[in-house]
Order: structure tokens, then C-alpha cells, then sequence
């Protein structure tokens, strides 16, 4: 689906990947969200209705990644002016197709942007203790008992399951926001720690006291904060 703020550019794109566990959300529950995102980036912005578990499972939803971009590709789109983005799932999905398309070879996007992402099914960061009072949004129970329905009969340390495991080496520019009431805040700051050390360019954004993918409540001054932020990456990488 395509949302388009006033002012997009034609020339300019986001491809985006919704969040909810690989289980749940749709192109319907994130269309706000994307709409906020081609305003701020002046982008127009490719929603996924990418497959979803349990009768999708892994990889299925890094396939749907995959074509998606390239698809976009097929439509005369610059791979130089096409970010992937997402939230929650669709954060670790984001950075799951860039690896896979690392692995075909070709034209990478420009960069990717992970808001609050599901980065480790196995939930082996701290965080998923620490912080399990903190967070108002998810339970870990809740989260691995979804992890398995997504991942079946596959290894969950699989890179394209958990990237916060794989090689990050020869990524494009990353942007990561996390807030710091959330279960997943090691999900974020590992990533971070493993692509600086890989030779990535990454921002890495903590809000204080924030919860899960806050930046989907227009309402708060942290979103839009967050929001500026993105269009800030975006413009830098894209180069408008």
C-alpha cells in the first residue's frame, strides 16, 4: 500500500515493515504511523502486507522483505534513494532483509531505520529482566511463546531469526530508536554495539522512560521528537 503525505517526492522512497510479533498487525494498524513518516521524510511510503505466522512461517516475511524491495527496484526506483524501515517484528525484519539481500549480492537501500526492534528470539538480553517491570507493553512469556510460533522448527540464533547474531559487516547506514522502559532495549543496544564494531554507520537514540514503539502515539512530544530525528537520518543518507 502506498501513502503519500503532501509534499512527497516521487523520487524518494521508504519501504515499511509493521510490527506485531510476526503474528499480528497489518498495513491497517501502522498507516498513521507511515503517514507521519512520509510527511516527515518527504518520502513516499511502500507499506508490506508481508505474510504472517502461524500459517506463514519463517522465512516467509524475509521473502515478502525481499521482493518488496525488489519489486520497487523493477519500478525504476534508485536503490540510492530507498530506506528500509520498521518497528518491533518489523525492525528485526528490516534488518533481516538487508542481510539476506547482502546475500544475493546487487544494489543494497540506503539505509534502514528500527524503531524499538525485535532483534533476539531468544530473549538472551538483560534487558528482557531488568526492565520486565518497566515495560507496559510487552511480557517475555508472552514474547517467546510468539518467537516459537514464528520461527517453528528453525534455529532461533538464525541471523535472519535474531539478527543482533549475525555478521553486519557491509551494511548500509542504520538508524536505531529505543526507549529505555522496554524489554527490547538490549535488542537495540547490542545491534548498535555489533554494527559499530562491524564498520557500520549507526545512530543510536535512547528516550528515557519510553515505552515499546512510542513513536506510533502521535500525541507525544517524544514521537515527534523522534520523528524529527528520522527525517534528519533520512535526509542525510538519502540526500535530498
Amino acid at each position: 500500500m502506498w501513502v503519500e503525505a503532501p509534499g512527497a517526492r516521487d523520487s524518494a522512497y521508504v519501504i515499511y515493515y509493521h510490527g506485531g510479533g510476526y503474528v499480528m498487525g497489518s498495513l491497517s494498524t501502522h498507516k498513521e504511523l507511515m503517514g507521519r513518516i512520509s510527511r516527515s521524510c518527504e518520502a513516499r511510503v511502500l507499506g508490506v502486507d508481508y505474510r504472517l505466522a502461524p500459517e506463514h512461517v519463517y522465512p516467509a516475511a524475509v521473502e515478502d522483505g525481499v521482493k518488496s524491495y525488489e519489486w520497487l527496484l523493477a519500478q525504476d526506483a534508485d536503490p540510492a534513494s530507498v530506506m528500509l524501515a520498521g518497528d518491533s517484528a518489523g525492525g528485526g525484519l528490516t534488518l533481516a532483509t538487508l542481510l539476506a539481500l547482502k546475500e544475493k549480492g546487487g544494489h543494497m537501500p540506503a539505509g534502514g531505520i528500527l524503531l524499538s526492534p525485535w532483534t533476539d528470539l531468544t530473549a538472551s538480553g538483560e534487558s528482557a529482566t531488568s526492565r520486565a517491570e518497566a515495560d507496559p507493553m510487552i511480557t517475555m512469556s508472552a514474547l517467546l511463546e510468539i518467537a516459537k510460533t514464528y520461527y517453528a522448527d528453525s534455529n532461533p540464533k538464525d541471523p535472519l531469526i535474531s539478527p543482533v547474531f549475525a555478521d553486519l559487516s557491509g551494511l548500509p547506514p542504520l538508524l536505531i530508536q529505543v526507549g529505555d522502559a522496554e524489554v527490547l532495549l538490549d535488542d537495540a543496544s547490542r545491534l548498535a554495539d555489533n554494527a559499530m564494531a562491524a564498520g557500520v554507520s549507526v545512530q543510536y537514540q535512547v528516550w528515557e522512560e519510553a515505552f515499546h514503539v512510542f513513536q506510533a502515539m502521535p500525541q507525544l512530544p517524544e514521537s515527534a521528537d523522534a520523528l524529527e530525528k528520522i527525517a534528519r537520518f533520512y535526509r542525510d543518507v538519502i540526500s535530498l
